[in-house]
């Protein structure tokens, strides 16, 4: 039996508060994402390493326990598969998003593969089975991608100004896009 399709979104976390249960390597990783989201982390774990320490986020030096989870919207569980169970166990309870790091079973959310060039963030998924696929994905993506992509979204902007202003059907847009940005380079 297939598990059913995830939906692909992104979040605004600037401001709002996420947990990260776990203090090591994998978990300073994640911690370095949440942070340039603008997200309000903290972290719960009895031993952190000194990169998580390092960013001044407010740190309890302990096991998680449920009521970490007040005023998360979002968990990010770093730590061994019996603590990510009882993060996800008292998560699911209280509606919360958990993102449980190389532990699909007790995920309900998944980070992706991500390539960010200005405005334009691509993320890649394999429902957290295959993290180093993704991995390589967003690499071969990034090499792709043109360096100038800020100067697409610029004229994407300018020309989807035009088309509102004009009443210009959705479905006619993507040609009229094209053609604007091939005189990007002309």
């Amino acid at each position: 039996m297939s598990s059913p399709s995830l939906l692909p979104l992104f979040l605004t976390l600037a401001g709002r508060r996420v947990l990260l249960v776990g203090g090591g390597p994998v978990a300073a990783a994640k911690l370095r994402q949440l942070l340039a989201t603008g997200a309000d982390v903290r972290v719960a774990a009895p031993e952190v390493v000194p990169e998580i320490e390092g960013t001044g986020v407010p740190i309890e030096r302990r096991p998680f326990r449920a009521e970490d989870l007040d005023e998360a919207w979002l968990v990010v569980a770093a730590a061994t598969p019996d603590v990510n169970r009882a993060v996800a166990s008292a998560a699911e309870s209280r509606r919360i998003f958990v993102n449980a790091v190389d532990d699909p079973t007790n995920a309900s959310a998944f980070l992706s593969g991500v390539v960010r060039r200005g405005d334009v963030t691509i993320a890649i998924s394999t429902r957290g089975e295959a993290p180093a696929l993704a991995g390589l994905l967003r690499e071969a993506l990034d090499a792709l991608l043109p360096d100038d992509l800020d100067a697409w979204v610029g004229e994407a902007r300018q020309q989807r100004a035009i088309w509102r202003r004009d009443g210009v059907e959705m479905d006619k847009r993507r040609t009229l896009l094209l053609e604007a940005l091939n005189r990007l380079y002309q």
